[in-house]
C-alpha cells in the first residue's frame, strides 16, 4: 500500500491525494533506523569527490556501512563500476533506486549542483525521513580528513569552523605549558642517560637545532636529540626513507620510540609550539608543497606540535604524495580544534609510540 499526501481539493470539496514513492514498510524503515545499525548509502554522482567518498566507505567495515552505489547523469554508465563501486541508476531513476535497494542515506557528490541537483526528488525523500548528506561532510565524518581536491575556497571563507574560541586557545596553552613543564623535569633522568648514548654512538653534539615553519607561517629554531650523523645533509636537504644510511644506530631506536621529539618541549614551554597539532616542516618543504597542494598554509594558522592528528591516523610522510594525503589530516584537526580532540589525539599518540609505528 503506497502512502498519499493531500494536495488539493476540487470545488466539490473531494480531496485527491498523490501517492509518494515509498510504501509504508520502507518509510518506516527510513525514520525508525535503530542508532548504530548499519547504513545503507547511496552516492549521488560519479566524480572525484563520489569516486573518493565510495572508496573510504569500501575500506570501513560493512558491520556500520553498506555501499549500495553511484547514481549518474549518464545513461550509458549505468551497470558499469567505477573504483569498485557499481553505478545503479540515473537521476531520474532516484525515487525508485532509493525504494528498490531500501536506501537510508543519500550522499550528494555532484560537481555543478546548480545545473542537475533534483532538489524535488530530494525533498521528497529529506521528508520520509531519509537522511540526505552533502558529500564533503560525510566524507570528513567516514575518514577523519577533509577532500581538499574538491574543496571550494568558499567552503572555507564561509565556515563556522577553521577559527580557535578564546577560552579555547586560552585552556590549550595552560594546558601545554603545564604539562610540558612537569614532562620535561620527569624526564629529565631519561634525557641525561640518552645524551649519552648519542655522544658514545657516534661523533657531534647532542641536540639538534633546525629550523621549522610555525603559527603564520614564522621560522623558528626547533630543538632534537640528534639522530642522524653530524654530516647527514652535505649533499642537502631531503627526504627521510625507509632504511636510511644517514641515521645513526642510536638514532633509528630514538626515531622509532619518538624519543628524538622529547626536547621539543622547550619549543612548546617557549609558545613556539603546542603539544598536539600539524608537525611543522623545513622552509625548504614548505616553499615546494605549498605551490603543489591546495590551502597548504591553512595548517599555519594554529601552532605546530610534537604530535597531530595526521601522525595518529597515517604512516610518516615521505614525499609530496604523502604530504597531500597527511595535509587532509592537518587541515581536519585545523578545522575542528578542540581540548577534546587534543585529549584524543594524545592517547592516540601512547598507542602509536609502544607499537613503534610509521617512524623513519
Amino acid at each position: 500500500m503506497s502512502l498519499t499526501i493531500n494536495n488539493s481539493s476540487d470545488r466539490s470539496g473531494h480531496i485527491s491525494t498523490v501517492p509518494l514513492p515509498f510504501t509504508v514498510d520502507h518509510a518506516a524503515k527510513a525514520i525508525f533506523r535503530l542508532p548504530g545499525a548499519r547504513r545503507r548509502i547511496l552516492i549521488l554522482g560519479v566524480g572525484s569527490l563520489a569516486q573518493g567518498l565510495s572508496q573510504v566507505l569500501l575500506s570501513r567495515s560493512k558491520m556500520f556501512t553498506d555501499l549500495v552505489g553511484l547514481i549518474t547523469q549518464d545513461n550509458t554508465q549505468v551497470g558499469h563500476e567505477l573504483v569498485g563501486t557499481k553505478v545503479v541508476g540515473t537521476m531520474n531513476q532516484l525515487l525508485s533506486v532509493v525504494e528498490r535497494d531500501q536506501i537510508d542515506t543519500i550522499a550528494v557528490c555532484l560537481e555543478d549542483r546548480r545545473a542537475v541537483l533534483p532538489v524535488q526528488a530530494l525533498l521528497d525523500l529529506k521528508g520520509m525521513g531519509i537522511d540526505i548528506w552533502d558529500g564533503h561532510h560525510l566524507f570528513e565524518e567516514e575518514s577523519g580528513r577533509l577532500p581538499i581536491d574538491d574543496f571550494k575556497p568558499s567552503a572555507i571563507i564561509f565556515s563556522r569552523e577553521f577559527r580557535q574560541g578564546i577560552v579555547v586557545r586560552a585552556v590549550k596553552r595552560a594546558m601545554d605549558f603545564s604539562l610540558s613543564l612537569v614532562g620535561f623535569v620527569v624526564v629529565l633522568p631519561l634525557m641525561a642517560a640518552i645524551g649519552i648514548l648519542i655522544k658514545c654512538d657516534s661523533p657531534g653534539p647532542v641536540f639538534y637545532r633546525q629550523v621549522r615553519v610555525g603559527l603564520r607561517a614564522r621560522p623558528y629554531m626547533i630543538w632534537k636529540f640528534r639522530s642522524m650523523f653530524a654530516d647527514a645533509e652535505k649533499d642537502g636537504a631531503r627526504w627521510a626513507s625507509q632504511k636510511d644510511a644517514r641515521i645513526s644506530r642510536v638514532g633509528r631506536y630514538l626515531r622509532k620510540w619518538r624519543l628524538d621529539e622529547i626536547p621539543q618541549l622547550i619549543n612548546v614551554l617557549r609558545g613556539e609550539m603546542s603539544l598536539v597539532g600539524p608537525r611543522p616542516e623545513r622552509p625548504v618543504f614548505v616553499q615546494e608543497l605549498r605551490s603543489l597542494i591546495p590551502y597548504y598554509d591553512l595548517r599555519h594558522t594554529v601552532r605546530p606540535g610534537i604530535t597531530g592528528w595526521a601522525q595518529t591516523q597515517f604512516h610518516y610522510g615521505a614525499s609530496t604524495e604523502d604530504s597531500h594525503v597527511k595535509l587532509q589530516y592537518d587541515l581536519y584537526y585545523v578545522k575542528y580544534v578542540s581540548i577534546q580532540l587534543d585529549v584524543r589525539v594524545m592517547l592516540q599518540t601512547i598507542r602509536v609510540i609502544l607499537r613503534g609505528e610509521g617512524a623513519r
